[in-house]
């Protein structure tokens, strides 16, 4: 029987990451991953694949827009080849995949294909063409989550779709139904209506990305609606029918009138479950909440202490980024150090175009907490470099105490702020002032200086370039 310090269940950013990193801190290290290819939902039907298919499309619409304008002149039409362009998308997730193979063999960690479920709390079974245990001191559940389904929308993977269907299409949709203005269906929405598609959009809530602060929501709907995709907001969706070759999606509009949308392509995007199916938890004494969580301590320790869980399958934002960290803390943890992650200063990111970026508190957060603040805000058009590249839409917008200029929250809209959150992050990660960040030097021309202008903004209303 192979005995190991640690093993991880499951191999997106939040495991393999984990799995490194327990390696680099000489513990002996196993990694069971149920699918042939490692990477998890990000690196096969998640973040890289839809961040293919953006850049392809985003490069077809300036071919298509904006070249001329450039001076670039094509003749004849400009085509898309979509099974090219799925072909491309598909050789960046297999470069990207056998990428982690190879850091699996350079951190001497062994990969064990198949379902992982614990026979009891040291014990893991692993089951594919044939089966074996592992024995194991610790564990890392890092097993992601997976599309939420509706109870009155049958996915049929044909017509009736989620995120994985909608990056391996065989042809451009007319019209392509998206319930659920969140993340995924936003960015799948731009790439489809930029080839073309008719993009409906259908939303619960009153605005699209929730979440985020109520600027960057109405900015990018603004943005998003002059692309050409249509918003129905305020929708509650009541049925999906499928059709021969499309479906019907109806809902109830804020009037409490219903609504029929029919197109010949529905994704349902409203979400991620966490995913802890064949786990045999129960057996290792792990406890799971209502939502489906795995319950974790400060620690990302379960109700059994030496089975940790992180990623997608505890709580928290649902982000590659926030599984890497948490990996990486467990590990640390399982070796003695005592790491520590501020959650509020994990970045949340929208990779349409222009980008939407964010970090730390919004506007409504800081109102409900009581908390006085200023606000500072910059835009895109301002700026020589955005017009040099006819990029001009968005902002940035900071948040600072209104008695100490700490800063609160930074929320950007505009080309390439999925990169330049990261100054933001770093400025808060050490507790930097408005003024900190308003009197550091950003070159020029470039879309950074719109953070400094809008921490001037932010520090005492002196921006210089507006």
């Amino acid at each position: 029987m192979n005995s190991y310090d640690v093993t991880v269940i499951g191999s997106g950013p939040g495991g393999y990451v984990a799995a490194i990193r327990c390696s680099q801190l000489g513990l002996k290290t196993a990694l069971i991953e149920k699918y042939n290819s490692l990477g998890g939902t990000c690196l096969n039907v998640g973040c890289i694949p839809s961040k293919s298919l953006l850049d392809s499309s985003h490069h077809y619409e300036e071919a298509k827009k904006n070249f001329n304008t450039h001076g670039i002149e094509i003749s004849g039409d400009i085509k898309v080849n979509l099974e090219k362009m799925i072909s491309r998308k598909q050789s960046v997730v297999d470069q990207t995949t056998k990428g982690i193979d190879y850091l699996m063999n350079k951190n001497k960690i062994d990969v064990f294909h198949g379902v992982g479920s614990f026979e009891d709390s040291t014990h893991i079974k692993v089951t594919s063409d044939k089966s074996e245990v592992l024995e194991t001191k610790n564990t890392i559940i890092a097993t992601g989550s997976k599309p939420t389904s509706l109870p009155f929308a049958s996915v049929d993977k044909e017509r009736i779709i989620t995120s994985t269907e909608a990056l391996s299409l065989k042809e451009i949709p007319k019209h392509m139904i998206i319930i659920g203005g969140g993340v995924i269906g936003l960015e799948l929405g731009q790439v489809y209506c930029r080839l073309g598609s008719e993009v409906s959009i259908v939303e619960y809530a009153d605005r699209i990305v929730p979440i985020m602060d109520i600027s960057v929501s109405k900015e990018l709907t603004k943005v998003l609606k002059k692309q050409g995709v249509k918003f129905y907001l305020s929708h509650s969706v009541t049925k999906v029918d499928r059709l021969k070759n499309g479906v019907i999606v109806k809902a109830i509009d804020k009037d409490k009138s219903e609504v029929a949308f029919e197109g010949d392509y529905c994704l349902v995007s409203v979400g991620r479950r966490p995913y802890t199916n064949g786990l045999n938890v129960e057996s290792a004494g792990v406890e799971i909440n209502e939502k489906g969580q795995i319950i974790v301590n400060h620690k990302l320790q379960s109700s059994n202490p030496n089975i940790y869980a992180i990623g997608d399958v505890v709580r928290g934002a649902m982000l590659a980024h926030k599984a890497e960290e948490e990996g990486v803390m467990v590990a640390e943890i399982i070796a003695g150090q005592k790491p520590h992650i501020d959650y509020n200063l994990i970045p949340n990111v929208i990779y349409t175009w222009p980008e939407v970026s964010s970090v730390g508190k919004t506007e409504e957060m800081l109102k409900s907490e009581g908390i006085n603040y200023k606000v500072g805000q910059f835009p895109m058009r301002a700026l020589g470099r955005a017009r040099a590249s006819m990029d001009t839409d968005g902002f940035v917008k900071i948040l600072a105490d209104s008695e100490t200029d700490e800063v609160l929250g930074v929320h950007m809209v505009g080309a390439r702020v999925a990169d330049l959150i990261a100054e933001a992050v770093t400025a808060m990660e050490f507790r930097a002032s408005a003024e900190d960040i308003s009197r550091m030097s950003h070159s020029h021309p470039t879309y950074a200086e719109a953070v400094k202008e809008a921490a001037l903004a932010a520090t005492d209303n002196r921006p210089l370039h507006i």
